[in-house]
């Protein structure tokens, strides 16, 4: 009866995937969502891949999985993704639809590349057991949904199949005490000279040792709890990493990564310490795979990072920049401002991060707000910052704790008149902040922001 009902959920999910197109609905994870409600146990019954590599974690997961799948396609291998889907059971689901045939059989692919939300695991995992799992970082999510990275941690350990390797951020403690029997490789990067060795964010959810209660000296840290930490009393410390991050050069986009004494050349797609955490996890998983360094840093030369998270152009006479920090993760904000502050040049920012997702309740805690780190805003590079949406209310209060001068702060429901608020002085780096809640409306207003900075250029021209 089981294997029926499967067979009754799979044609009802794939008859959806043309009808879907016929009625020009997206749907990226319809098909996935019909057939787990037509059959709770779909994966169970779904064919799988020789070999399949789960991408889980707070932050990276979607970039380091994209990645992933890019470089082994390039090198030849027929990859299943759920790339165009989500990362829960109905995005994941949807991705064996689309690549098994009417009985179920996986077609085509050798191997499957799956970004897995954390707290989706108790759905997946007991049906699709991946032969490997990196796992980027653990940090606070959305509290409504994830409370604390520790119970996530506890949720990875109880699910995770023994039988699966996993691939950890030797730099992130939370992570690293995840499936403590598994068989497991580290990745990390060497001190950098940016540094620290207190902790200067809200946030530091890694200070009391884990064996013995006692505090915890960082020989050096990045932001955060992530670093190279040791106990002073017990002798507890980070793990080395087999596969090792040196000489990260922001500037010149390049780096080495030691293996066993080894060290191998590497470049970098942009200058964020994300991108660098980003490629050494994928070449880790590569090395896993028996790739040479050779054949894997030839093909992260030829992927590109997916533009919805960041990217650049010049437009008339200013440089726009959009730049992806998830709302209700305070993670993110505080990376992407700490990311910004730092850059050279005068700054001006839009900032709609407005949790689109919860505008039928408002539910949602703004206490993230309050553990993002607004004060690195308070720099003299940025000189404007427009608040736009729902939420511009809140981002001023906390702007305004966070000692950012009022007379630099705009507030504005509406998004489109948000930007024209902006001043697009020549020179400058405008910048859109936005979550993945509001993807779709950033690009329209990014646009928007586009079309008035020509016509702001147009205009000075015009004057001179």
């Amino acid at each position: 009866m089981g294997k029926l009902r499967f067979l009754l959920a799979l044609w009802a999910a794939k008859l959806s995937i043309p009808a879907l197109k016929l009625t020009r609905h997206n749907g990226t994870d319809f098909p996935g969502h019909l057939a787990v409600r037509l059959c709770p146990d779909f994966l169970r019954y779904a064919g799988k891949p020789p070999l399949i590599i789960a991408v889980t974690g707070t932050n990276g997961k979607t970039t380091v999985s994209n990645m992933l799948s890019d470089a082994l396609e390039t090198m030849g291998r027929r990859v299943m993704t759920n790339r165009a889907g989500s990362n829960i059971i109905s995005g994941i689901s949807t991705a064996f639809i689309r690549n098994s045939n009417l009985l179920g059989r996986v077609k085509r692919c050798d191997i499957a590349v799956l970004e897995v939300d954390e707290r989706s695991s108790p759905r997946i995992y007991p049906h699709v057991k991946p032969d490997f799992v990196l796992l980027t970082n653990l940090f606070r999510d959305s509290i409504m949904r994830n409370a604390h990275p520790y119970y996530i941690a506890d949720i990875l350990t109880k699910y995770i199949p023994a039988s699966s390797r996993m691939i950890l951020n030797a730099d992130d403690l939370i992570s690293c005490s995840v499936a403590p029997d598994n068989e497991r490789v580290y990745f990390g990067i060497d001190r950098m000279d940016s540094d620290v060795t207190e902790c200067i964010n809200l946030i530091d959810d890694v200070r009391i040792c884990p064996r013995c209660g006692g505090k915890l000296t960082y020989l050096y840290r990045r932001y955060h709890h992530i670093g190279k930490a040791e106990c002073l009393d017990c002798g507890f410390a980070s793990p080395e990493s087999d596969y090792f991050a040196r000489r990260v050069d922001p500037a010149l986009l390049t780096m080495t990564v030691r293996e066993d004494g080894a060290y191998y050349p590497y470049s970098l797609h942009t200058d964020s310490v994300f991108d660098a955490y980003n490629t050494v996890s994928v070449v880790a998983a590569l090395r896993q795979l028996g790739y040479t360094h050779r054949e894997i840093g030839s093909v992260l030369r030829q992927i590109t990072v997916s533009s919805s998270r960041h990217s650049e152009e010049q437009v008339g006479k200013v440089r726009l920049v959009r730049q992806m920090s998830k709302e209700k993760n305070a993670l993110a904000g505080s990376r992407a401002f700490d990311y910004i502050a730092g850059r050279k040049g005068r700054k001006e920012l839009l900032l709609m991060m407005n949790c689109l997702g919860d505008t039928r309740h408002w539910s949602e805690n703004t206490c993230w707000i309050y553990d993002a780190d607004f004060e690195f805003l308070r720099n003299d590079s940025i000189v404007q910052i427009v608040c736009a949406g729902a939420r511009c209310l809140d981002y001023k209060l906390r702007l305004l704790m966070a000692g950012v001068p009022e007379d630099r702060i705009v507030c504005e429901d509406d998004e489109f008149r948000a930007a024209e608020l902006l001043g697009y002085t020549p020179g400058d780096d405008v910048y859109i902040l936005y979550g993945t809640d509001s993807l779709e409306r950033a690009y329209r207003v990014y646009d928007h922001m586009k079309e008035l900075a020509r016509r702001s250029a147009g205009a000075e021209e015009a004057e001179a």
